[in-house]
This record gives structure tokens, C-alpha cells and sequence, in this order.
């Protein structure tokens, strides 16, 4: 497998999106704020290497090292390396992120114990919020939100109303397929309702390319079509596995990691099932389905 290297963009004066192609498992979207003076970093990388390569690409830009970072969700390829910029920064997360990072441990490892992530130390958020929190970089206003559960328990909306730019972590994958399992589907609906609302020209996702707000209403459909299986499938006495293995993907089908649509088939039957969002599922039992739907052969960590 050819991996390309990240690549920066500069959306708007002060705001960079560092990409990391091709966007797949553990390659995730980062950025930063800087007025020249104060840097704010929203989320790192999955491997000791690849946070360290971020570190430079901040201070390639000719601003400072960050004295806050944002993490979007708890999940390792966007908290692996916030030891990289700690202590010097603040970790910032929703109360949730906190607890579920600290709870999560080295879960990455777990899943793909073949992949270097060099010396990671579980670094969780130092400062954590419940509903909304804004801080400021010179004269930016950063809004970090709090969208309800939705990709995880604990996700942040990172939003720069001046500059009309979000960072949305993983509430949309440009090019790939949302990921369920430790969210919600209702929730993922209200998130986009949500992000819509702020009225964003520029929109950073958590992984892929930069998009535009049009990603919404892509995202929406993919949910809406989950739904859509689910309660068939449901009514049928099928599995997801089952639901999963008959459905025709049809747009979505060029998406990357199609096989997470058996994990957010077994989040929607929870929910059919009058489950609470967010409620655990078996993750093992998620990850043996993907497997099955990938051909047989266990989902790839590209980092």
C-alpha cells in the first residue's frame, strides 16, 4: 500500500488543515490557529512518527509550538500524540472524551498490534468542558461545541465563526464512511443539523480532503440509508451481518471502508432495540463482522 504524504492547506489567514491522505483508518485530519503569537492545535495522529511530523509541519508554518490542543474525540489516531505537544499544552476535550480516552487505554494497539505507534503515552484532556467552550487566539474566536453524541460520547465541534471554517472531526468522513459504533445514528442526524446551522464556507473533516458543506447532505443520505436497512432488516429477523452482506451500496459504494456498514447496522438495531445512544456495543463482535464484510481479512490501520 502507497501512502502519500500529509499536505497543509490554508483555508483561511491564520487557519491551516493538515491532511493526511488517504484518509483511512488512523489517518486523520489536523489543524491550527495562530496569530503569529499563540498557537491552538485541533488534534494530533495516531503514531509517535506522525505526531512528530506534525510538530514540524506547525513550526515549518513560522508560528509557535501550540499551548492548546483540542482534541475532537477520544479516539488514538486523533489523541495518540498529544504527549508529543504536552506538557508545554493544554489537552482540551468534552468531559466524555476524558473519561472514554482514559478508559480506551492503548486500545489501538490492541486492534492492529502489528502497527509501529512508537511511544505513545495515553495523554487525556487537562481541561475538559460540558456543553460549549470559547477560547481565543489573538482576535479568533474559537468556538468548541459539543454536539450531543453523535460519532463518539465525547465529540467536539471546532468552529471559527470570523473565518466561517469548522473542523468537524469525525462527524464527516469526505470520501469515507461514517463510523457508528461508539455513537449514534439519531445522534449523527442532530450533529449534521447542528453543523449546518453555523453556516460554515470551509469544512475540515476528520478525514479526507477539505469539502464544503454539500458533505452534510452526503452524510445524511449514508445515515438515512442505515436507517432504512436497519428497520427492514430488523423486521425480517436478520442480522446486520446478514443486512449488511445482501445490501447494494449504490453511491456510497466508492466510499472508503464500506465494511463499517455492518458496525453502524449493530449501532442502529441498539437503537431499534430502545438501547440509550452511545450505549456500548460488543466491539469485538463489531470487528470480527467487518472482517467478514472486508473479505476475510481483518480492517487495515494505515498509519
Amino acid at each position: 500500500m502507497t501512502v502519500e504524504m500529509p499536505y497543509v492547506v490554508q483555508p483561511a489567514a491564520g487557519v491551516h488543515a493538515y491532511v493526511q491522505p488517504d484518509g483511512g483508518w488512523c489517518l486523520n485530519n489536523a489543524g491550527w490557529i495562530s496569530d503569529g503569537g499563540r498557537t491552538l492545535l485541533v488534534d494530533t495522529a495516531a503514531t509517535e512518527r506522525r505526531a512528530l511530523a506534525l510538530r514540524e509541519a506547525v513550526a515549518a508554518s513560522g508560528v509557535p509550538l501550540p499551548r492548546t490542543v483540542v482534541n475532537t474525540h477520544h479516539h488514538g489516531d486523533h489523541t495518540y500524540g498529544n504527549a508529543t505537544f504536552a506538557p508545554e499544552a493544554v489537552i482540551v476535550g468534552h468531559d466524555n472524551a476524558r473519561s472514554e480516552q482514559l478508559a480506551a487505554g492503548h486500545q489501538l494497539e490492541l486492534i492492529w498490534p502489528a502497527t509501529d505507534f512508537g511511544a505513545i503515552e495515553i495523554t487525556a484532556p487537562d481541561l475538559t468542558y460540558t456543553d460549549r467552550l470559547t477560547l481565543h487566539v489573538g482576535d479568533t474566536e474559537v468556538r468548541v461545541i459539543h454536539p450531543g453524541v453523535a460519532h463518539t460520547t465525547g465529540d467536539s465541534v471546532v468552529w471559527l465563526p470570523r473565518q466561517r471554517v469548522v473542523f468537524t472531526g469525525d462527524l464527516v468522513f469526505a470520501g469515507g464512511t461514517p463510523f457508528l459504533a461508539m455513537g449514534s445514528l439519531a445522534g449523527s442526524l442532530r450533529a449534521l443539523e447542528l453543523l449546518r446551522s453555523l453556516g460554515a464556507e470551509t469544512v475540515v473533516p476528520g478525514h479526507g480532503p477539505l469539502t464544503d458543506p454539500s458533505a452534510y447532505d452526503a452524510t445524511e443520505r449514508y445515515l438515512r440509508y442505515v436507517a432504512e436497512l436497519a428497520a427492514e432488516g430488523r423486521e425480517k429477523g436478520l442480522t446486520p451481518l446478514e443486512v449488511a452482506q445482501g445490501a447494494d451500496l449504490g453511491e456510497f459504494a466508492a466510499w472508503r471502508e464500506s465494511e463499517r456498514l455492518v458496525a453502524n447496522l449493530h449501532r442502529a438495531y441498539a437503537e431499534l432495540a430502545g438501547e440509550p445512544e452511545g450505549a456500548p456495543l460488543d466491539i469485538m463482535a463489531v470487528l470480527r463482522d467487518m472482517t467478514v464484510m472486508n473479505g476475510g481479512t481483518p480492517i487495515l490501520c494505515h498509519a
